[in-house]
Formats: structure tokens, sequence, C-alpha cells
């Protein structure tokens, strides 16, 4: 086997284990949102724990990065490539921390009754699985219109957050009782927005592995 071929074979390998990563993210954030709408506090437990899943496919896809680093010697496309990846498994890996984060306030809200209706949350949480998703399959097919696609995105996650923060505001104004709670789904849809913006990240390291170009200055 060639040194080419099995530097092919690593690459291939990191391709289907960011993936990998990639769908167990998109699982976290889909339980945590079950959890949440349906005060099911076995399942929010069990997303907190996932995150130590999480936690191991990074490590794992860390070392197979520095193993190709160090014995293929990397020329500058394939260096982008793999640095790339690193950088992604970084903000996939913050994105299953917030799905955490997410879950442990469920396990304290789950036990009392709503103070309303979750409807944007569930969408907030839609369009971040949407953004987490497109960003690695852009990455996958080498598609910079699909990343950048994600990256202009964003703004639909951003004004979601926008409107939650409002209904919520005018809740604590209507009921000062209602301020703990409120605060809560604050938090969690500020959690959602901070997937989002990982997300965003990603598809611009996405462009960076295609370009050489990120946020707009040229890297290599």
């Amino acid at each position: 086997m060639s040194m080419r071929t099995k530097f092919d074979d690593q690459l291939e390998k990191l391709n289907a284990s960011l993936v990998e990563m990639g769908a167990i993210v998109e699982t976290a954030i889909r339980d945590a949102t079950k959890a949440l709408v349906e005060k099911d506090i076995e399942l929010a437990k069990r997303t907190v724990e996932f995150d130590d899943e999480i936690d191991e496919k990074e490590k794992e896809i860390e070392s197979l990065c520095l193993k190709i680093i160090l014995q293929q010697h990397p020329v500058a496309s394939d260096l982008k490539l793999v640095s790339s990846v690193l950088k992604i498994t970084t903000d996939l890996e913050r994105i299953g921390d917030h799905a955490a984060d997410i879950s442990e306030i469920t396990l304290i809200l789950a036990k009392l009754e709503y103070i309303k209706e979750l409807t944007h949350i569930p969408l907030m949480a839609e369009e971040t699985m949407k953004m987490v998703n497109k960003s690695i399959e852009a990455f996958v097919k080498k598609d910079l219109k699909l990343a950048e696609e994600v990256i202009a995105y964003d703004d639909v996650v951003d004004n979601l957050f926008i409107v939650i923060k409002g209904e919520l505001i005018d809740l604590i104004k209507q009921d000062v009782n209602n301020t703990d709670q409120a605060m809560d789904f604050i938090m969690i849809a500020k959690y959602f927005e901070r997937i989002g913006d990982h997300a965003t990240n990603i598809a611009e390291w996405v462009v960076f592995s295609l370009t050489g170009v990120h946020k707009n200055r040229k890297i290599m």
C-alpha cells in the first residue's frame, strides 16, 4: 500500500468519524428538546450522561488527526482539511455540552407547571439541528455553497432567540412570580443560540478547508 493510499484511507476514516460525531450530537439536541417538552426526567438524565460519549468521540478524532499529521506530513491542502477537522470537533463537543446544559435545567423545570406552552423553543431546536446537519454535510461533500448557506441561516436562530426572550420578559412583567422559570427558559434559548453559533463556526471551518480563507482572512 502506497503512502498516499494509506493517507486517503485515514482521511476516509476521519470523515466517517466526523459524520458519526455529528449524528451523536444531533441526537443529543433532539433528546434534550424532547425531554424538555415532555418533562421526561429519565431522558434528561440520559442526555446529561450522553455528553461523555461525545467527549470520547472528540478524543478519538483528535488522536487520528494528530497521527495523520505526525505520520503523513501532509501538504498544505491536506493540512487545511485535517486542521479544520480538529476545529470542527471542538465545536461539536461544545454543542454536546450545551445539550447537556439544557437537560440539567430540564431536571429542575420538569417538576413544575410551565408558565407557557413551548412553541418557539422546539422550533429553535429544529433549526439548530438543521444547521449542524448541513454544516457536516457541507464538509463531507466539500460543498462551499451549502457551508455559506449555513452561515447565513444563523440569523434565523438569532431572531427566534429575540422572539423567545421578548415573550418571557413580558411574562415576568405580567407576574413577578414567573421570573425564575422565565429566566431558566431564556437560558435554554441562549444555549440553543450558542448551538447555532457553533454550527456557524463549523461551516466557517468548512469554507477554510476548501479555500484557505477563514472569516474573510486568507490563512493558507
